[in-house]
């Protein structure tokens, strides 16, 4: 076993178990960190693969900007972690079990699409760069894959704002259209009015001052 072999199971190990403490672990903010430590695994692989631009992007995207707003969102929100874990361990064994079906299920399709035992890293000719290599893979040999991925990408997006913007009697909405019609004169109204200054009263304060001596005598 070369060097290359062994990490490459390390770092398996440690995608495996940090992916297992994500959907275990009982406070949200350790998940996330868990998928961090996740991400951070699976850049490791990728460059054993020497695939640098993938590598590189797993970390710059998914850690520093998407993991970032997930901490942001999970701190901000009080979510009752003991509500959303009743059941977890009754459940487990059923869920393991579909989890393992689903894994042997991929690995056999894989094994029979790539028809490999060795994994070849993704190398080109000398001095071309790993980002211009995996372009001319993505748009030669996956061409219709990539646009069929960003047809059903778009669908989803749509579905997000239809979804969003449907009118609901419990939630109150803005209509942008009466926004824009709005004017000054409709919204604001300026009346003049002259400047009145109040006098202190000086005849209240007299009775005052000369009840005190009448009170010591």
């Amino acid at each position: 076993m070369d060097t290359t072999t062994a990490l490459f199971y390390v770092f398996s190990a440690v995608l495996l178990l940090s992916a297992f403490r994500v959907i275990t672990a009982n406070s949200p903010v350790h998940s996330a960190l868990f998928l961090v430590l996740s991400f951070f695994s699976a850049s490791c692989i990728w460059m054993l693969l020497h695939a640098e631009f993938l590598a590189i992007s797993l970390v710059l995207v998914y850690v520093g900007a998407v993991m970032v707003l997930f901490l942001f969102v999970v701190m901000m929100l009080d979510i009752n972690i003991e509500v959303l874990k009743q059941g977890f361990w009754k459940h487990f064994p059923v869920a393991a079990l579909v989890g393992v079906v689903i894994a042997l299920e991929m690995a056999w399709v894989l094994q029979r699409g790539f028809n490999t035992s060795v994994v070849k890293p993704m190398e080109g000719p000398v001095g071309m760069p790993n980002t211009k290599l995996l372009g001319i893979e993505l748009y030669t040999d996956y061409l219709y894959p990539l646009e069929i991925a960003a047809v059903l990408l778009l669908v989803a997006i749509i579905s997000a704002i239809a979804l969003t913007l449907r009118r609901r009697k419990d939630v109150r909405g803005q209509n942008p259209s009466e926004q824009v019609k709005a004017k000054k004169a409709d919204r604001l109204r300026i009346v003049k009015m002259d400047a009145v200054r109040e006098v202190a009263s000086v005849s209240a304060a007299a009775p005052a001052a000369d009840a005190a001596p009448k009170g010591k005598a």
